[in-house]
């Protein structure tokens, strides 16, 4: 399928905060965007547009946004490149994303899919005994069609699709699954749990009940890794040798190897994020997008695979099981939040599923070019060079950067 192909990210030694390197920059991303973009370009959020976003209002926090790019995605819409905008203040970072999706660009891009859409919700009711809390796990499975038309009345958008109750001793867990549409969702459906949850009190004598009673809320946790919250979503490609060695100057079985290593630490810390720094692309663009950053702790939650192919490629793929995002409601309808999302073509109602594809393949593209420079050795040189220690760096054309991507393969 063909597609519309971006230019390269115009860099230039005179550094990132030269007028006339911004104004470049600035103009290329509009150009993307199909639009100006103002609050991008310094114009301040009129403050009664956050209303209901913020109480105590005193201002806006500045955050600098950068664009890494062009990412090359095969996704659900079609084949298109993407500026990715990035949030972030530890220098270094968006140079690393950019140079891992200029390697996918020239290995034809990323595949990406969302493989599941559903929000979870997980209420607790208490009993006096085991067998109470069974039977009344067995009057929520008979509540389906009741508890589907009670969501019905609060939300035109969200629907319940199953019901799962699981027993503790006296308590019951019900895992009550949403399927929510662009909107991440959490506010209806917890609206929607506390329906279910008060209901089944009312009908089968529960002594206490909570409506985040196992709460996943912004944690880290087990179910987030085998079940999934959200969004599960694949992101793959395969490298050729030739492109490892000669981009990222390493070999694809150096690549599997540091990550085997990496992933018996990964072990003995019992952590449910098998990546190597998607909390990192992740926040940066949640934050850039008017997410809620803080669902990071969930959305970070994935395993990442690099294999030597028979052929002596690189196979590469990140799965996300949690990522948690809208593209309509909360934070995403104003200010740079917004231009950020018509930049990404995934503001408003259709364009969740494209936004958690852009973000698989950004955690995907930051990861190889992160292993690839724990393999070459050159991580410490590029932050030294480019990092936020080195505030003078400021004036260092960020593709001349140990770890970063040559100019001339822009």
């Amino acid at each position: 399928m063909s597609h519309s192909k971006l230019a390269p990210i115009p860099r230039d030694p005179r550094g990132e905060a030269d007028p006339t390197v911004l104004a470049a920059r600035r103009s290329l991303v509009e150009t993307a965007a199909g639009r100006s973009l103002p609050y991008l370009g310094g114009r301040a959020v009129e403050p009664a547009r956050v209303r209901g976003n913020i109480e105590n209002l005193i201002g806006f926090a500045q955050v600098p946004i950068g664009i890494a790019g062009p990412l090359l995605l095969q996704g659900s819409s079609g084949t298109a490149e993407y500026y990715v905008p990035m949030a972030t203040t530890e220098g270094a970072m968006v140079a690393s994303y950019s140079r891992g999706m200029g390697v996918l660009r020239a290995a034809g891009g990323v595949r990406a899919r969302v493989l599941l859409d559903e929000l979870s919700q997980h209420p607790i009711l208490v009993y006096g005994s085991s067998a109470a809390a069974e039977k009344a796990a067995e009057l929520a499975l008979s509540s389906l069609a009741s508890w589907r038309a009670l969501v019905a009345r609060s939300t035109r958008h969200g629907k319940l699709l199953r019901i799962e109750p699981q027993c503790i001793g006296r308590r019951l867990i019900l895992r009550l699954v949403f399927h929510t549409a662009d909107a991440i969702g959490i506010n209806m459906a917890a609206q929607a749990a506390e329906n279910c949850a008060r209901d089944l009190h009312e009908r089968s004598a529960a002594i206490e009940r909570y409506v985040h009673g196992q709460d996943v809320e912004k944690r880290s946790n087990a179910r987030a890794l085998v079940e999934g919250r959200g969004k599960r979503v694949r992101a793959e490609a395969t490298l050729t040798r030739e492109l490892v060695s000669e981009r990222l100057r390493t070999t694809p079985e150096a690549m599997e190897s540091c990550l085997k290593t990496y992933a018996v630490g990964f072990a003995q810390l019992g952590t449910q994020n098998w990546t190597v720094q998607a909390a990192n692309g992740l926040a940066a663009v949640y934050l850039a997008c008017g997410q809620d950053v803080a669902y990071v702790t969930e959305a970070a939650t994935g395993h990442l695979e690099f294999a030597a192919t028979d052929e002596g490629d690189l196979y590469a793929s990140v799965v996300l099981p949690s990522l948690l995002i809208g593209t309509v409601g909360g934070g995403s309808g104003q200010g740079t939040a917004a231009e950020c999302l018509d930049l990404l073509g995934c503001r408003g109602t259709g364009g969740a599923h494209r936004f958690a594809e852009i973000l698989a393949a950004t955690v995907l593209a930051g990861d190889i070019s992160l292993v690839a420079s724990f393999c070459n050795h050159e991580f410490v040189a590029a932050h030294e060079r480019l990092g936020r220690n080195r505030p003078q760096a400021g004036a260092v054309d960020a593709a001349d950067a140990p770890g970063a991507e040559p100019k001339e393969r822009s």
